[in-house]
């Protein structure tokens, strides 16, 4: 005998635990070289900060030794960084840039 399948019965697809990606700080570092004046054009370059924020965290960088530029997620953090570092090289400054997760 055949059996009856209830056809009223909905099945909810299951969910996928999707999580945002994990955000990173990106970071200037000081140095005893890097000019105030070239740590500024980068803030204003790659982290397109307007002119008068971005005297504040040179400041900040020169004063505390570093000051986070902006926070991204890992692929736009690891760019920046990557710029910022092939473009003090190439300006033969020692400016060091990083990132940290948040």
């Amino acid at each position: 005998m055949p059996k009856e399948h209830d056809s009223n019965t909905v099945f909810a697809p299951e969910r996928a635990l999707i999580r945002p990606p994990g955000m990173y700080k990106v970071l200037l570092f000081n140095d005893d070289y890097t000019t105030m004046e070239f740590v500024v054009e980068v803030l204003q370059r790659f982290f397109s900060i307007h002119s008068e924020r971005a005297q504040q965290l040179m400041l900040q960088i020169h004063n505390e030794g570093s000051a986070v530029c902006g926070i991204y997620t890992r692929d736009v953090a690891e760019t920046k960084v990557s710029q910022v570092t092939e473009f003090a090289q190439q300006h033969e400054h020692p400016l060091r840039c990083g990132m940290e997760e948040i």
